[in-house]
C-alpha cells in the first residue's frame, strides 16, 4: 500500500521505533544512528558504482530516508519543517559549474565569491 504523506510516513517510522523499543534499547542513540546512516550511504554508493538495478537503488535510498526520519524522531526535531526551511534557503542560492558539474552552494571563501 502506497501512502503519499509525510505525516503518514513519519507515523509508520514512529510505530516501527515503538514496536522494537528503539528508545529503550539504544536504537535512538545518535552515534549509533550515524553509523547506520553511513552504512546505508555505502550501500547506495555500491548500487551506483556497481551498476545495480534501479529497484535496488530505490530500496537503499528508502532505507536511508527511513533512518533520517527516525533520527528526527530520536532527536525530537521536525524534519518536515527543516526540509522546507532549507529548501527556501537553497532556492535563494546561485549555481556554479565546478569541475564540469553544477553546484548550488554558498561558496564562502571561494575565488569569485561576492
Amino acid at each position: 500500500m502506497i501512502q503519499d504523506s509525510y505525516t503518514t510516513m513519519l507515523a509508520a517510522v514512529q510505530a516501527f521505533h515503538d514496536k522494537h523499543q528503539f528508545r529503550e534499547n539504544g536504537g535512538e542513540e545518535m552515534t549509533y544512528r550515524l553509523a547506520l546512516m553511513a552504512e546505508e550511504l555505502g550501500e547506495i554508493s555500491a548500487c551506483v558504482t556497481k551498476g545495480k538495478k534501479k529497484e535496488e537503488l530505490a530500496e537503499e535510498c528508502a532505507d536511508l530516508f527511513i533512518l533520517l526520519m527516525g533520527t528526527a524522531i530520536a532527536a525530537d526535531f521536525d524534519l518536515n519543517r527543516a526540509f522546507w526551511e532549507k529548501m527556501e534557503k537553497l532556492d535563494q542560492r546561485k549555481s556554479r559549474m565546478v569541475d564540469g558539474r553544477i553546484r548550488v552552494s554558498e561558496f564562502r571563501g571561494v575565488e569569485g565569491d561576492t
